[in-house]
């Protein structure tokens, strides 16, 4: 992808002044504005929700991630980042103060994506009574893309839905920072680190991107410091990662107060995966606390949802609702304890309990939200419904041609399908979707109970779908007509019907804490979007404004603002941004 489209703002590219719009300042191209929706005028390819229940996904996820775990030390380019520019950053605005936005899981469907890239990227919002003016510094969490790190999504999900909510370079020239998230790492970060750790043209859209490795630091005002921290998924920080940050910690101070963004909410996945938080508190232990400053706030993405747990003297969000799927708040644990005490690491710091204050949605809208599985899984989800028509065609085949003994031509007996063996496939393949062998943490009894008896059900959906068909005449007909009409008339109910089982069981599942991803990943929920827009006053003052979008746009026309700064389509029914709760004020 070239990118003529987007704005040149590194020094000495100046264009002649000659044919330049009004607004545009010298030293920046003009981005080329659309005419019309059109991918060639776009640039990019606007694309749909990914269907995260696909046969074919569902596979090349499970083999990226096994990949990931197996070979990820040897696609580690953290390593060779130690060549790279080794400086803090400063970031200030006009009048001491700063402007922050923090967006992460961003990459998805265009709807949800530019929803919320629209909302970054105009000068101004008001929310609530709130006056809040474009940011002038933007750190995205992680995943920027989904569901793998190609450099065509990036530039589709990603780069071009931002490019056209921010086509050129305003005037407070806002920079752009960005954490590696587990879908940017299915690729070593080769993508990733061509989009984000350049050494020319160093723009996203409108936006210059700030950092020299995937890890970063900058100094904001009024002595708060902001540390992006790269821990590949959670494996562990790299030396030279280590070695930037311990020069980091030089100017740091007991009078300084930190904000770290990591690439997923360890604090809450070390509930059930006590060791998920070791590598966070290790670089808080060994790098932050021997300076005397402060961690105020710890932010992470990677849940597809806004959720804050406060302690003492620190809050823990997490606020992936940037264009990704929603995922559930309701089975959250209501109090954690951070670091958690059964975890294995010798010297970890000491315990400390933190209570959720606060959710979006709230726990009574998601219980709703688990409730639509059943209309969605078999529409979001066209290619799943298929897998599952086949396998009960399959298994009906099996059941009519043991029960019935209708195969007694020989290239009917070479046709049949054995039934032991169809079974054990459906049984085993149902007790592993409870627990996939490619998904962290431990498989226990209520994986194994859940699951078998999510085959069970589909074998006796199978029984009965094998006595109705019995009970026709298809089965009387010549060979191979009883297959024909089974393909053409039983797969696709039974594939329905069999659609409506999985949605019952991941509803039912999902109460006792099984597969409550799948169970909102099967739906694609686009609606329920939150991004941070935080504020650094001049005195210290940090105010977090969590803003929630009930409901994204699905309608987009041309915007007739042709100013090279105005975002190229505009949502025909207004967004209505909201606080998803009261301002966080921290001192």
């Amino acid at each position: 992808m070239s990118d003529d489209h987007t704005p040149l703002d590194g020094p000495g590219q100046q264009e002649p002044a000659d044919g330049r719009p009004d607004g545009a300042s010298a030293g920046e191209r003009v981005a080329h504005r659309p005419r019309t929706a059109d991918p060639l005028e776009l640039g990019f390819t606007p694309r749909k929700p990914v269907p995260w229940l696909a046969p074919f996904l569902l596979i090349s996820t499970g083999i990226r991630t096994l990949l990931a775990m197996l070979f990820g030390a040897y696609l580690d380019k953290r390593e060779l980042q130690n060549a790279f520019g080794g400086d803090a950053f400063r970031q200030a605005g006009p009048d001491g103060g700063l402007w922050l936005d923090y967006v992460a899981d961003l990459g998805d469907g265009f709807n949800a994506t530019y929803s919320v890239a629209y909302l970054l990227a105009q000068p101004e919002l008001t929310v609530d009574g709130h006056r809040l003016p474009r940011a002038q510094t933007l750190v995205m969490g992680g995943d920027q893309v989904y569901p793998s790190a190609a450099y065509a999504s990036y530039e589709d999900r990603c780069k071009g839905p931002y490019q056209a909510a921010l086509p050129a370079t305003p005037p407070e020239r806002p920079t752009l920072f960005a954490v590696p998230g587990n879908h940017d790492w299915y690729d070593g970060l080769t993508a990733f680190l061509r989009l984000f750790v350049r050494s020319r043209d160093r723009h996203f859209g409108g936006w210059g991107t700030g950092q020299s490795r995937s890890y970063f630091a900058v100094e904001l005002p009024a002595g708060w410091w902001l540390l992006g921290v790269d821990d590949q998924s959670g494996s562990y920080l790299d030396d030279p990662q280590l070695a930037y940050f311990d020069e980091v910690a030089r100017q740091l101070g007991p009078e300084s107060k930190v904000i770290i963004a990591t690439p997923a909410p360890t604090w809450v996945k070390a509930a059930d995966h006590p060791t998920a938080y070791d590598s966070v508190d290790y670089f808080i232990r060994t790098i932050i606390d021997p300076t005397g400053a402060q961690v105020r706030l710890l932010l992470s993405g990677d849940l597809h949802h806004y959720a804050r747990y406060s302690g003492p003297t620190r809050q823990l969000i997490t606020c992936g609702g940037g264009g990704a799927y929603l995922y559930p708040t309701h089975k959250l644990p209501e109090r954690i304890e951070v670091p958690p005490r059964d975890t294995l690491a010798r010297r970890a710091s000491r315990a400390q309990p933190y209570d959720l204050v606060a959710r979006y949605p709230d726990a009574a809208r998601s219980r709703r939200y688990g409730w639509g599985i059943f209309p969605r899984l078999p529409f979001r989800n066209p290619g799943f419904t298929t897998l599952l028509g086949t396998l009960h065609t399959l298994l009906m085949l099996a059941m009519a041609g043991a029960a019935a003994n209708w195969a007694d031509a020989t290239d009917q007996r070479l046709f049949t399908v054995p039934l032991v063996l169809m079974l054990l496939v459906t049984v085993l393949a149902a007790a592993l979707f409870a627990k996939p062998p490619s998904a962290s943490g431990k498989r226990h009894a209520r994986h194994w109970i859940l699951g078998v008896s999510h085959g069970l059900a589909h074998v006796g959906l199978a029984a009965a779908g094998t006595w109705a068909w019995l009970a026709l005449p298809f089965y009387d007909w010549p060979w191979p007509l009883p297959v024909v009409a089974a393909a053409v008339l039983y797969g696709p109910a039974s594939g329905l019907l069999a659609s409506q089982l999985v949605a019952a069981y991941l509803l039912v599942a999902g109460s006792f804490g099984v597969n409550v991803n799948e169970l909102f990943a099967g739906q694609g929920i686009e609606d329920s979007k939150a991004f941070l827009r935080l504020r650094i006053d001049p005195d210290g003052t940090l105010t977090i404004y969590p803003i929630a979008v009930d409901r994204v746009s699905r309608d987009w026309q041309i915007n007739p603002d042709q100013s090279p700064t105005a975002s190229w389509l505009t949502p025909k029914t207004p967004l209505t941004p909201r606080l998803a709760e009261p301002p966080i004020v921290l001192t």
